[in-house]
């Protein structure tokens, strides 16, 4: 079985030496690289490009002009042979038996693995393991992975995905929430209870970024709506979601209160 690697790269060459490092240490050993750069401005493509030249599983793509995050995700995925997939960030890393498991994962039934995954320093190394990973129960219309508790390592059928309207190219942030979501609605995803996925948290990262903060909140606001539009709801705890200005902390709000958390724990 095939697995496809997808990378969207844009100026973390540094990084991604010990990200491609992590790959080619997989234990699992048939899978493709597909790396599209989004115009990187410090010569990181032609770092990678030279870095990867000999290995025939990296395909190397260029968009035409700078597109962003969403853009640059999808076509990751439209480039994809495999017949599962999944999304590695260039500065982050896998542990060494991340394909191996999530393949062995994969049963006829589901379309998706997610697992643990550790939070690491600048240097990658574990901090701690993301305490809200955790299995979800599947087909329920109130779920928005609000708390993240499916994250990395993410892997897909691509197959399930075409069956999607696919990730929204406009997103600039909260675009794996997106791709989570729409999956979340077409079937049946399994919990893997092994870390799987270094995280680095740095100061160039998306989510640690305080002036992107905004956006990936409004970017976050938007996954949420555009999810309740597609399971036609229209009311979220007894409001009415054209009401609520800020989905994700009105979410975060009812669903921390001590019922919920119970309710949340069991479920």
């Amino acid at each position: 079985m095939l697995f496809s690697i997808l990378i969207a790269h844009y100026n973390h060459y540094e990084y991604f030496k010990e990200c491609y490092k992590s790959i080619l240490n997989q234990s699992y050993h048939n899978f493709e690289i597909i790396i599209v750069d989004d115009c990187s401005t410090d010569g990181s493509y032609e770092k990678v490009m030279q870095l990867t030249k000999d290995d025939d599983k990296v395909k190397l793509f260029q968009n035409e002009n700078n597109r962003g995050v969403g853009f640059t995700k999808r076509r990751c995925i439209e480039l994809a042979s495999g017949e599962i997939c999944g999304f590695l960030d260039p500065d982050d890393a896998l542990a060494e038996n991340a394909l191996q498991l999530s393949i062995e994962n994969h049963h006829k039934d589901n379309i998706a693995t997610y697992s643990k995954f550790y939070l690491c320093n600048n240097e990658l190394k574990p901090l701690r393991i993301f305490q809200h990973s955790r299995a979800v129960k599947n087909g329920r219309k109130s779920f928005f992975n609000i708390f993240l508790e499916v994250n990395h390592f993410f892997t897909f059928k691509k197959a399930a995905y075409n069956k999607t309207e696919g990730i929204n190219t406009e997103l600039t942030s909260a675009v794996d929430q997106d791709l989570y979501l729409k999956l979340y609605e077409v079937g049946h995803i399994t919990f893997i209870n092994t870390p799987l996925y270094y995280y680095r948290l740095h100061d160039k990262g998306v989510s640690q970024e305080s002036s992107k903060k905004e956006k990936l909140n409004n970017n976050w606001h938007q996954v949420i709506l555009d999810a309740a539009k597609r399971r036609n709801l229209e009311k979220i705890f007894h409001r009415k979601i054209k009401d609520i200005d800020n989905l994700p902390n009105f979410l975060k709000e009812k669903q921390n209160n001590f019922l919920t958390k119970i309710l949340r724990k069991f479920s």
